[in-house]
């Protein structure tokens, strides 16, 4: 791959793929004009990639139009994005996706990272995205294991209550509707509950007395409902778990819009080209303070001097298991054989030593910047110590 080599095609440029591979990159024009108006503003010391990302990302969380700054920072984490799939893509060699696919995946969801992202805290948005980017192809990897192999009847009796909702609203299902499916899956999963076996991937449909029995328990039952209706058939059953099948594969599996597809209905363009160009000059007068990038700089280099005398205090042991896993790249198993000892004591090692350096962090946090230790903090944090650890192992 080609890297980008200023920080206007930084900005503004987009991964193109032709079959499987890396074909170059492709400038939007839009974000092409507001990076170099921007650029045209300040000095060389200011414009350091880091410093704009840190920018970018906060516009998209205050802005009341994000839309350019969304697009800044989907083209900041275009080779994040991408060699975090190629390394995903190495360590699961029985996937069937494509990299361009998996590549959309998780690019579609960079709004919901920069969201979760605290640039303040983690001090590099994009080591933060690389870990983001790979969860989230795990996730998908794991969901659509499920949603290509099953059919919907085994779909839905590995299916829970929770998911079964979440999927009928994100759908758009009326509170009526959810309820008399939900009933009706209820029913469903009562009955045949004999069949349900969380490794069976191909479920028989139920028979005809079968389905008249989930109509009868469903009309016995029906009467709980807000709006009860009239009594159903055992075909309105089938239909409505074959729609709750349905609307289960799609919100595990959904479908991923690509910023290079082309627009519906026109012969030319893509989706990409419909970013609004709404750079104002009002948006010169929010730049980040000076004051602002020195303190979170001070911050990192305070995270790095922590975490560095931590893992010098470590035992010998320890310090050889994190450079094995983090900067050999081995796997537990890899590990194991290396040192002659059972996986489950590198993992029960790793834990232990990752938990120490957790402790660190956290108790720095709460004495320095006075952070109110949470469960949703302590998480973060964690988020954090595994970034750098990545980042700390991968320098040396």
């Amino acid at each position: 791959m080609r890297a980008r080599q200023n920080l206007i095609e930084l900005f503004s440029t987009f991964l193109q793929f032709e079959s499987n591979r890396f074909s170059g990159w492709v400038t939007d024009a839009k974000l092409h004009r507001s990076i170099k108006a921007c650029l045209n503003h300040f000095s060389e010391a200011k414009v350091s990639d880091d410093f704009w990302a840190v920018y970018w990302h906060k516009q998209t969380q205050k802005s009341e139009k994000p839309e350019v700054a969304l697009g800044h920072m989907s083209a900041y984490l275009q080779e994040a994005c991408y060699w975090t799939v190629q390394k995903m893509m190495l360590r699961s060699q029985q996937s069937y996706d494509r990299v361009p696919d998996l590549f959309q995946v998780a690019i579609a969801s960079v709004p919901k990272i920069l969201k979760s992202c605290n640039p303040d805290v983690s001090g590099s948005v994009k080591a933060y995205a690389s870990i983001a980017f790979g969860n989230i192809i795990r996730d998908y990897l794991k969901q659509t294991k499920e949603a290509d192999f099953c059919n919907n009847w085994a779909l839905l009796l590995k299916t829970s209550r929770k998911l079964l909702t979440e999927s009928l609203q994100n759908a758009g299902f009326d509170t009526a509707t959810r309820e008399r499916y939900l009933l009706a899956w209820t029913c469903f999963e009562s009955i045949y509950l004999s069949r349900k076996n969380p490794r069976l991937r191909q479920t028989a449909a139920p028979d005809s007395a079968t389905w008249q029995a989930i109509a009868a328990a469903y009309n016995h039952m029906r009467h709980q409902l807000s709006s009860p209706g009239g009594e159903c058939s055992q075909e309105t059953m089938e239909r409505w778990l074959i729609e709750c099948g349905n609307q289960v594969r799609k919100y595990l599996y959904p479908a991923v819009k690509s910023l290079n597809a082309p627009k519906p209905g026109y012969e030319e363009g893509e989706l990409q080209d419909e970013l609004v160009d709404n750079f104002q000059e009002s948006l010169l007068t929010e730049w980040i303070q000076e004051e602002e990038q020195a303190a979170r700089l001070e911050q990192k280099k305070q995270i790095n001097t922590i975490l560095t005398e931590a893992i010098a205090k470590l035992d010998a042991t320890s310090q050889q298991l994190l450079q094995l896993y983090y900067q050999k790249t081995l796997t537990q198993q890899q590990i194991a054989q290396e040192l002659a000892i059972q996986q489950y004591t590198v993992s029960r090692r790793l834990s232990k030593t990752r938990e120490s350096l957790l402790l660190t962090l956290t108790r720095w946090s709460q004495q320095t910047l006075h952070i109110s230790v949470t469960s949703d903090v302590v998480k973060y944090i964690s988020t954090v110590l595994e970034e750098w650890l990545q980042a700390h192992y991968h320098r040396e």
